[in-house]
C-alpha cells in the first residue's frame, strides 16, 4: 500500500472541495474498511489517513483533546450507536449490486435495501459505529419524492374549530 499520493491529495489550487473527517479508534482498521470494503484509494496512510472514495475524501485520525485552533473541543468516535447527528451519504447507480458486493466483503448492513418511493436505501456502520447511508435515486428522478416527516407537515391546513 502506498504511503501517499500527493497528486490525489485534497488540496485545491483554487476554490474549494469537501472532505469528511472521522475521529477513529484504530486508523489501520478504518483505512481497511474504507478501502477494502467500500473501494476507496489510500492517498495518505497516516497523519492524517486520507482515502479517496468516489469523488470525495475521507480523512481519519485518532480523536484527541483541544488544540489551539479548536479550544474546548475533544474529538472522539461515537460512543452511542443508537444516535447520530450526521452521517455519510453515498449515492450509487445500482444499490442491489453494491449491497451484495460490500456484504461479501464484510460490511454489516442494518437492513437490506428498502424502497422508499423516492429512492431505495439502506444503512451500515463503519468499524467505529459511524452511520453510512447507501442510496439509489429512483422515484425522485421522475418527480416522486419522500413524504415529509410528520413534524414537518404544514399544520395550517384547517386550524379553525
Amino acid at each position: 500500500m502506498p504511503s501517499h499520493d500527493t497528486e490525489g491529495f485534497p488540496a485545491p489550487a483554487s476554490g474549494m472541495l469537501l472532505t469528511y473527517f472521522l475521529s477513529v479508534a484504530d486508523v489501520p482498521r478504518s483505512r481497511a474498511f474504507y478501502t477494502d470494503v467500500l473501494g476507496g484509494e489510500v492517498v495518505l496512510a497516516e497523519n492524517p489517513c486520507t482515502v479517496r472514495l468516489a469523488n470525495s475524501w475521507i480523512i481519519m485520525n485518532p480523536g484527541g483533546g483541544p488544540t489551539p485552533d479548536k479550544p474546548g473541543i475533544t474529538l472522539r468516535p461515537p460512543d452511542d450507536v443508537t444516535s447520530a447527528s450526521c452521517f455519510l451519504n453515498i449515492r450509487v447507480a445500482d444499490i442491489e449490486a453494491v449491497h451484495r458486493d460490500w456484504s461479501a466483503k464484510g460490511a454489516q448492513f442494518i437492513t437490506g435495501p428498502i424502497d422508499r418511493k423516492a429512492e431505495i436505501r439502506c444503512y451500515l456502520r463503519d468499524p467505529d459505529g459511524y452511520l453510512i447511508e447507501i442510496g439509489q435515486a429512483t422515484g425522485m428522478l421522475h418527480g416522486v419524492y419522500a413524504d415529509p416527516a410528520p413534524d414537518a407537515r404544514d399544520h395550517t391546513e384547517n386550524t379553525s374549530p
